[in-house]
């Protein structure tokens, strides 16, 4: 466990946290005025290891050999100039902070943005320490400037994190769907309806990364993924990206508690730990591991784990009854990766640098229009 202090003036800004890995949705900009909860679990922090936020340098700035050191291959619109380590916590675990007045920090019609820098101070020594985010459309954060905080230890911050089987004993999918609402709708209430419901922003940012490690593995050649939910989810954005014919290459899911992947598999649909960040391997030959987070990568190994079952005799506790409370409804259009996710996991890959790569990267809008993404 950690608290955050002000670097100024060592007040205390933060409940005890603990750390995760930084969400692969964390930056993720969701459709037009869509109310989106919290970013982060109560009591925890991620760290964002990469500059993050004002001042932006646009792309022709950018020298290439400066652009490749920061691990950025193909053109992006701008790199971030501020310092590296930004922290991310939920803003009800703030403390001892005031909003700065007169500085909006940058929104829309619903919000702040923190475009415009830091608009959180500490309440004691009055130092700009944080950037409030509560904007339509994106995750509701409050990040840390990691040069106005500093991280103090406390008891048991050092305690070993859950092992891959504590995960799969204890872990919880993260559903493929969820209602979702505008802000400030008038009709809030009847926004959580059937027609409410679509993919949830979670899996099409997770899937916008897979997809951009899936098309780096395939040196161009089809790729064929597992039916059900996993076809549902990369299959058709696969199939419009890649030529047609064979040879194909395949990708299984491969994990903790699954059967050990088959040899013509040539890449592996893994998790990724919630906590450390690490990517789960299998012991044997190498192959190309396509990380998932650990809630998505389980819906997907367990595709029916938290589905109704057809029951007889006398109902048991927790089963769900189809006459007063039935399955949450399919959203009413095909599933469609997150391109802002998809393009900052594809231009960070070197294999980027292939032209046919570079294409996929420069027609993007086009594919937007097509309704691939």
């Amino acid at each position: 466990m950690f608290v955050f202090v002000c670097a100024n003036c060592d007040a205390g800004l933060t409940i005890p946290l603990s750390q995760v890995a930084l969400p692969v949705h964390a930056h993720q900009k969701y459709g037009n005025g869509v109310q989106l909860p919290v970013l982060m679990e109560s009591g925890t922090f991620a760290v964002e290891p990469e500059p993050w936020g004002p001042p932006w340098r646009r792309w022709e700035e950018i020298p290439p050999d400066e652009a490749a050191a920061r691990g950025v291959y193909a053109p992006v619109r701008g790199l971030s100039d501020g310092a590296p380590g930004a922290v991310v916590i939920a803003p009800g675990d703030a403390c001892g902070t005031v909003l700065i007045p007169g500085n909006g920090g940058g929104g829309y019609c619903c919000g702040l943005d923190g475009e415009a820098g830091p608009n959180v101070a500490c309440g004691a020594c009055a130092l700009p320490v944080a950037s409030r985010i509560d904007d339509c459309s994106l995750w509701q954060a409050m990040w840390l400037a990691p040069n106005a905080v500093r991280r103090l230890p406390l008891d048991g911050a050092g305690a070993a994190p859950p092992s891959w089987s504590e995960l799969m004993a204890d872990g919880k999918g993260t559903p493929p769907f969820e209602p979702t609402a505008d802000w400030g709708s008038r009709t809030a209430v009847a926004q959580w309806t059937h027609y409410a419901w679509s993919w949830s922003p979670r899996w099409e940012a997770a899937a916008g990364q897979a997809l951009a490690h899936l098309l780096a593995a395939s040196d161009g050649q089809p790729v064929i993924v597992p039916q059900g939910l996993a076809g549902q989810v990369f299959q058709r954005a696969l199939d419009a990206l890649l030529p047609a014919g064979p040879p194909a290459r395949y990708a299984v899911l491969a994990g903790p508690g699954l059967p050990a992947p088959s040899a013509g598999a040539s890449m592996l649909l893994v998790p990724s730990h919630p906590q450390t960040g690490e990517t789960w391997a299998p012991a044997g030959p190498a192959r190309y591991l396509v990380p998932l987070p650990f809630g998505i990568w389980l819906r997907l190994a367990n595709p029916g784990a938290e589905l109704p079952v057809p029951t007889s005799g006398t109902m048991p506790d927790g089963a769900l009854r189809d006459d007063f409370d039935p399955p949450a409804p399919h959203p009413r259009h095909l599933f469609r990766a997150d391109p802002e996710a998809f393009r900052r996991a594809l231009v960070r890959l070197p294999a980027v640098r292939s032209p046919w790569l570079r294409e996929i990267v420069e027609s993007l809008t086009h594919h937007l229009i097509t309704g691939i993404f």
